[in-house]
C-alpha cells in the first residue's frame, strides 16, 4: 500500500518535479495537488485517509503558515514544509515547527528547483519515511 501525499505549491513547475520524485518511489502516490493553502483545506475533506503533505511557504491567496493555522484541526496526515525559505535555523522554519509542522526540509536552489532530486533527494525520501512510519 502507497501512502497518499499532497503537493502544496503554487509553481507549477515545482508541482511538477514533486510529483515525478514521488512517482519514482512505489512506497508514496500522489493523491492531490493545490497550488494554495486555501485550494489544500478545500480538498482536504475529499481525502480523509491522506498520509503527508508537502507543503510550500510562500504562496497566494493562502500561504503555508495560514495553512498549517488550519489544517492540524482538519487532517491527521503529516505535513512537511518543502520550502526555498525553510533552511534549517530560520525564522520560517522555527514558526512553522511551531504551527505544527512534523518535517521541514528547504527546497535546494529557490521557488523552483529543478535540482529537487539530486541536491535534496535523500533528505526529503528520509523525511518522508520518518513521518509516516511515526
Amino acid at each position: 500500500m502507497a501512502y497518499k501525499v499532497m503537493i502544496v505549491d503554487d509553481a507549477a513547475m515545482m508541482r511538477l518535479y514533486i510529483s515525478s520524485f514521488l512517482n519514482a518511489l512505489p512506497d508514496f502516490k500522489v493523491a492531490a495537488q493545490a497550488a494554495n493553502g486555501r485550494e489544500a483545506l478545500d480538498k482536504l475533506a475529499d481525502i480523509p485517509d491522506l498520509d503527508l503533505i508537502l507543503l510550500d511557504i510562500e504562496m497566494p491567496v493562502m500561504d503555508g503558515l495560514e495553512f498549517l493555522r488550519h489544517a492540524k484541526l482538519k487532517t491527521r496526515a503529516k505535513i512537511c514544509m518543502l520550502s526555498s525559505v525553510t533552511v534549517q535555523g530560520s525564522p520560517h522554519a522555527a514558526k512553522a515547527r511551531e504551527l505544527g509542522a512534523d518535517g521541514v526540509v528547504a527546497k535546494p536552489s529557490g521557488t523552483v528547483s529543478h535540482d529537487l532530486e539530486e541536491k535534496t533527494g535523500d533528505e526529503l525520501r528520509e523525511t518522508m519515511r520518518r513521518l509516516v512510519a511515526a
